[in-house]
């Protein structure tokens, strides 16, 4: 049954701009990935954060890790727009300290293209999709990534044509 006693207009922009915040993480992290900035990508966990990408055929480790996996990865691409949608954020109790952490659901649609030597379509070739979990902590310097999981749940690989046939 939903709480239905009053919140103060203290507490309901609290968590407004927490909301906010949270969700300017979450863009921040796509736009690092897509940028391939690896600095700030790692500027956006917490001390002890890690990411789970092997369900796309990645790795699994602290956030330095993960970074220098994702920047030989993303060599493959010489475009990437990861598009993040439908964020459920639900924020929890980390001590008995209300509203300290998060977890965001949040689906994706990741289109990219394959690095091509010479010149080729811009328009993307390899598309995937899925699901975000993430779980943040909010620490001194504002919200920040404690883990990340991929749930990848499908992709479309490029297509391939076969040679002419010479008679």
């Amino acid at each position: 049954m939903p709480n239905t006693e009053p919140m103060t207009q203290r507490v309901e922009l609290a968590t407004l701009r927490d909301r906010l915040a949270v969700d300017e993480l979450i863009t921040d992290y796509a736009v690092a990935v897509d940028d391939g900035d690896w600095a700030a990508y790692r500027s956006l966990f917490a001390a002890d954060g890690r990411a789970d990408y092997r369900s796309a055929g990645g790795i699994e480790g602290d956030a330095g890790q993960v970074a220098v996996w994702l920047a030989e990865s993303m060599r493959l691409f010489s475009m990437r727009q990861h598009l993040i949608v439908n964020r459920r954020v639900r924020f929890e109790v980390l001590e008995q300290d209300t509203g300290d952490t998060a977890r965001v659901q949040a689906d994706y649609v990741n289109p990219m293209r394959i690095a091509e030597n010479g010149e080729g379509s811009a328009a993307p070739d390899f598309v995937c999709g899925g699901r975000y979990a993430f779980g943040l902590l909010r620490t001194y310097d504002g919200w920040r990534l404690r883990q990340v999981v991929v749930q990848e749940k499908w992709r479309r690989l490029p297509e391939r044509t076969a040679p002419a046939v010479i008679d």
